[in-house]
């Protein structure tokens, strides 16, 4: 719940269900939780994976360190960082990746990764991500791939062609 609420807070986005408290609902559609930040943190490529259970509670520290320092009061039916508003997440989860902070280097991998979920869905296969209505890809305008799965792009990204394909280059884009 935690990792849910860290993950809300750096791509926001609508409450599951009406009394989701991870996620705070601060922007329409979906974010980075829906997009799957959970499951690619637990992905141990990331290198993330071993440190997450000390990434939370060292995140609730701090969000009962902030509610204190502050004057909020935390409801103790939930971990300190989702008992917090949205605005109060984003205002802590700022001094933590703030230049300087101790442990920042911590919290901006963290944060990367919510990010990259809904971005690039690195935890997937881009087809399969694009086939189950990825919120990011979708939000980015990928397109399915072809019928034989592979991308083409029949109009230039620069509004022009930069190159000619190299004459060795096999009919599936390899080089020979």
């Amino acid at each position: 719940m935690t990792l849910e609420a860290f993950a809300d807070t750096i791509l926001p986005g609508e409450k599951r269900f009406p009394e989701d408290r991870a996620i705070a609902g601060a922007a329409p559609g979906p974010g980075a939780v829906e997009a799957g930040a959970l499951e690619l943190l637990h992905t141990p490529a990331t290198g993330v994976t071993a440190g997450l259970e000390y990434l939370v509670v060292a995140l609730n520290s701090h969000a009962t360190a902030y509610a204190k320092e502050n004057g909020v009061e935390l409801d103790d039916t939930v971990p300190p960082f989702v008992a917090l508003s949205f605005s109060d997440r984003t205002a802590l989860v700022g001094r933590l990746t703030a230049p300087g902070h101790p442990e920042k280097d911590g919290w901006v991998a963290l944060a990367l990764f919510c990010n990259m979920a809904y971005d690039s869905a690195a935890h997937l296969h881009t087809a399969d991500a694009i086939a189950a209505g990825h919120p990011g890809l979708l939000a980015m305008g990928w397109r399915a791939p072809d019928a034989d799965g592979l991308w083409r792009f029949p109009r230039y990204g620069y509004g022009r062609k930069l190159a000619e394909v190299h004459p060795d280059t096999t009919p599936s884009g390899s080089p020979a």
